[in-house]
């Protein structure tokens, strides 16, 4: 059974708040899509009502919350410490009678960890009803427009400080899936949901993978901590603490720390999770 209530999708336009908002309006639930840029019709879904929203504009936090009764909360992109900004939305958005939130978060990052993880420490605190959603590291990180996408597009290569180690790696479609459940089912998980797909791969098996679906050949071109920081800082533009951080995210992956898969897809969603290589096939087909 699902509950019924108006969402406020924050991140509307990106890799998992649009296909969120996607799935939600698809299945005929009241949103709000959020994002810096409003326009109508986000993803393409007449149902969703493009609000503006900035988490760093704190005039428009209030019109966004108006009538909403659930969040999907997708943290500042690149900022290291966003709980500077999200906390005092939250303790608004209880305030305003939100009563379920669902965080995005990494399975990199723990309860009380670094960045979102402050977040995730204090949501239930927050609200009667929450969860937070841990997925790995996105399949869209190979497609889109990643780091990842743009060095396979432009030469060929896949650059990381991973050396040989797995990760579960998860559609953001699957994320989705999941995020939806957590904010409609009747109860909400009221926990912490690791996401991953199916299968650990390295990213070797990423690239061979790659090369086998597109035709196109791939490798994987492995770089020490310190020059994927660097690579980071001077390629991605990404400042210097957040680089770091993310190195050292490729560096706990080369001592096995993501090398694990749960079935939380199948669990809420009742399917499996899709594997790499069907989702690249999907992606590599081109627009769905």
């Amino acid at each position: 059974m699902t509950v019924t209530g108006t969402t406020l999708v924050i991140g509307a336009t990106g890799t998992t708040g649009s296909r969120t908002v996607a799935q939600l309006a698809a299945a005929g639930h009241r949103v709000r899509a959020a994002s810096r840029n409003a326009t109508g019709g986000v993803g393409g879904q007449a149902g969703a009502k493009a609000i503006t929203f900035d988490w760093y504009d704190p005039a428009t936090h209030a019109a966004a919350l108006d009538g909403v009764d659930r969040l999907y909360l997708v943290p500042p992109v690149g900022d290291s410490d966003p709980a500077a900004v999200m906390l005092p939305f939250l303790r608004q958005a209880r305030s305003a009678g939100v009563l379920r939130a669902v965080l995005l978060s990494s399975s990199a990052i723990p309860e009380g960890g670094p960045a979102v993880g402050k977040v995730h420490q204090a949501l239930p605190g927050l609200f009667e009803q929450w969860a937070v959603l841990r997925p790995s590291w996105f399949m869209q990180n190979f497609t889109g427009t990643h780091l990842h996408a743009a060095g396979i597009r432009a030469d060929g290569t896949i650059r990381s400080a991973t050396a040989d180690g797995r990760v579960g790696f998860v559609d953001a479609d699957d994320i989705a899936a999941v995020a939806v459940h957590a904010l409609t089912d009747e109860q909400a998980p009221d926990t912490d949901l690791v996401i991953t797909g199916p299968e650990a791969l390295s990213y070797d098996d990423i690239a061979a993978i790659t090369t086998e679906v597109t035709g196109r050949p791939v490798v994987h071109h492995q770089l020490s901590y310190e020059e994927m920081r660097d690579h980071l800082t001077s390629t991605a533009l990404i400042p210097p603490e957040f680089a770091a951080m993310l190195a050292g995210m490729d560096r706990a992956i080369a001592e096995g720390a993501e090398d694990r898969v749960t079935d939380t897809v199948q669990h809420l969603t009742g399917r499996p999770a899709r594997t790499f290589r069907a989702v690249l096939e999907r992606e590599h087909a081109g627009p769905r």
